[in-house]
């Protein structure tokens, strides 16, 4: 990235810190069994679990044997065991049967769940209607953040989007607020919380009564303000295709809780080899907000300086070579091996963003965000689902086609929706109504779009080229949010020149110089302006939900330009790379809080009916 950090920039707060609490409550927890005992862990609470605390603190607390959650009969023959869930109704009934099945061969055990991050009433009725209440004990293990980098923290909680935007269960709301509660803690007073949505604005009541509850003592405040967004006020950002390196290593490998796991094509073995991908990282650190298109050339140029620092060592004499073998050459090793695996991984994805056609692709996206071609744009989706291309993909442009156009005409939905079913299999109209209901892809209401001129006129015309001028009335009259959102806000630079992605201007960059995030433009609006004054035909666009509270740390001080940035249903890589060239530009550090990382393929895979 060509534009450096400003020098005044604040420093970041010490987020360790919530690593250790977390593993010393567990701990804690643990020990309320004492003696040697079985741990039976929630699959996607393994990854997060070994951020906080590894194999060997856990062996150091008298936990004997790990064992995944597998939904059947157990092996374990430890007179003591202990489960660490999420609150999800089908575990609490598989630990049901456990003991149950226990109770029939007249085992005698001690039993203890360790519900995180919180428990549910619904849980504890099930162990009641399942007669095992009695048997077991209940805590909760307060781990509501996961530090993922320096700016990065997770509340590790996938299933709030679809929990939420789908099914209407709001049951993490109060979650949210403890989490909130709990930087506020430590890291607060905040002088300025703003936010937009249901979900956000509900979070926010639920940390301030918990904050009235709690002391009040005077104490230095670490971080100025807190941006708090729901996903569905920007749909439009996580459906569009990551250009930026760290967005398209998510996309193609997947990374899991800050770790990415690379097969034998990448690491240059027989076996798939786990990378943590963080700051820590001098290689990746240095182009994981770049655009791909530069990524080979910095590649390049690292490894001629590293050729450069290795021959050094050339004519040393003794002395010289002793000092280059203790200081330099350990560090030289680990960033020429992480250098090659990058460089690798960068062949590897562009092996396999070139072999579907992906600058047709990216067109097609910006296309859509632009508004223009719209037929040929549909043309090219039709496409793309008869030849079977990608499940995902195809309805992913669907539901950009969608978003961008405020809903597909009603004879493009049919036919779309006929053609989807055609090649991918009748089960997903239970898809298409999931993507209906949580907003995604949507039909249009003829008498929403049309004016009344337009409707005379579309009762004068009865033959085929009449409707064909219809439809072209239709493609007129539609007045999308999105639309008026991207004019109000320039969502979609205008230029006369080729975007310069080397030197960028703007955080338009991350989507090619396209198109820029939503989320990111609205939270850069409300610093600029202090506040929601003056967006008010923004926020009625975006179906209002929007606050502000400002708190008695009111002094202006380096701290107000450290933002958290929270997101409720997902970020996507694309969206931190944009903050933080935001950052970089207005002298802001921000650190975003989210309950997951996402990308279109996550979230769509949470909507799809056969997952339901």
């Amino acid at each position: 990235m060509a534009t450096s950090a400003r020098k005044d920039s604040p420093e970041l707060p010490d987020f360790s810190l919530l690593k250790r609490l977390a593993r010393d409550q567990l701990i804690y927890l643990l020990e309320q069994l004492p003696g040697r005992k079985d741990l039976f862990i929630e699959a996607d609470l393994m990854s997060p679990l070994d951020r906080i605390a590894n194999v060997s603190i856990l062996k150091q607390h008298d936990v004997d044997k790990l064992y995944k959650v597998e939904y059947r009969p157990i092996i374990s023959t430890s007179d003591q065991i202990c489960f660490l869930i999420r609150p999800r109704i089908k575990t609490v009934k598989w630990i049901c049967d456990v003991v149950n099945a226990d109770k029939s061969a007249e085992k005698c055990r001690r039993y203890k769940i360790i519900f995180t991050p919180q428990k549910f009433y619904a849980c504890e009725t099930v162990l009641e209607e399942q007669g095992v209440f009695g048997d077991v004990t209940i805590d909760e293990w307060s781990f509501y953040l996961l530090p993922l980098d320096d700016d990065i923290i997770s509340l590790e909680l996938p299933e709030f989007f679809a929990d939420s935007y789908l099914a209407g269960d709001l049951r993490w709301v109060r979650t949210i607020g403890s989490a909130l509660h709990l930087l506020h803690s430590i890291y607060g007073p905040f002088s300025n919380v703003y936010g937009i949505g249901r979900c956000s604005k509900m979070a926010c009541e639920s940390w301030r009564e918990q904050a009235e509850e709690g002391d009040q003592k005077p104490r230095n405040s670490e971080i100025g303000n807190v941006f708090v967004i729901d996903r569905d006020v920007d749909f439009v950002t996580p459906m569009c295709s990551q250009v930026v390196y760290e967005g398209l290593v998510d996309d193609v490998f997947k990374i899991k809780c800050g770790c990415v796991e690379f097969g034998p094509d990448v690491s240059s073995s027989d076996k798939s080899i786990k990378v943590m991908l963080n700051s820590q990282d001098k290689v990746f650190n240095e182009i994981r907000n770049e655009h791909f298109s530069n990524v080979f050339s910095f590649l390049s140029q690292k490894a001629r300086n590293l050729q450069t620092a290795y021959d050094k060592s050339q004519g040393m004499d003794i002395k010289q070579m002793k000092t280059f073998v203790s200081e330099e050459l350990k560090g030289l090793k680990q960033e020429h091996r992480l250098l090659s695996l990058h460089i690798s991984a960068s062949e590897s994805m562009m092996k396999k963003k070139t072999k579907h056609d992906f600058q047709d692709l990216l067109k097609t996206e910006h296309s859509l965000l632009e508004g223009f071609e719209i037929r040929e744009c549909i043309s090219f989706i039709e496409e793309h689902i008869n030849m079977q291309v990608s499940m995902i993909e195809s309805l992913r442009l669907l539901c950009l086609l969608s978003l961008t156009e405020n809903g597909l005409l009603p004879k493009d939905y049919r036919s779309l929706k006929t053609q989807y079913l055609q090649s991918y299999g009748v089960d997903h109209l239970l898809t298409f109504a999931n993507l209906k209901q949580s907003g995604l892809l949507v039909e249009q209401q003829q008498g929403e779009t049309l004016t009344v001129m337009e409707s005379k006129m579309g009762k004068l015309v009865n033959d085929k080229t009449a409707g064909k001028l219809t439809d072209a009335f239709f493609s007129l009259a539609r007045k999308s949010n999105f639309r008026a959102l991207s004019r109000k806000l320039n969502l979609v630079p205008k230029s006369d020149n080729e975007y310069d992605l080397r030197v960028p201007k703007d955080m338009a960059y991350v989507f090619s110089g396209a198109y820029v995030p939503l989320s990111c433009k609205l939270i850069e609006q409300v610093l600029e302006r202090g506040g929601w004054a003056g967006l008010e035909e923004v926020t009625k666009l975006l179906n209002g939900n929007e606050f502000a509270v400002t708190g008695k740390n009111g002094a202006k001080t380096e701290n107000q330009r450290i933002v958290i940035v929270m997101f409720l249903g997902g970020c996507t890589y694309s969206e931190i790379s944009a903050l933080r060239f935001l950052g970089r530009e207005k002298g802001y550090k921000f650190i975003v809080v989210t309950t997951a990382i996402t990308s279109s393929s996550r979230l769509l895979e949470a909507l799809l009916g056969n997952h339901l």
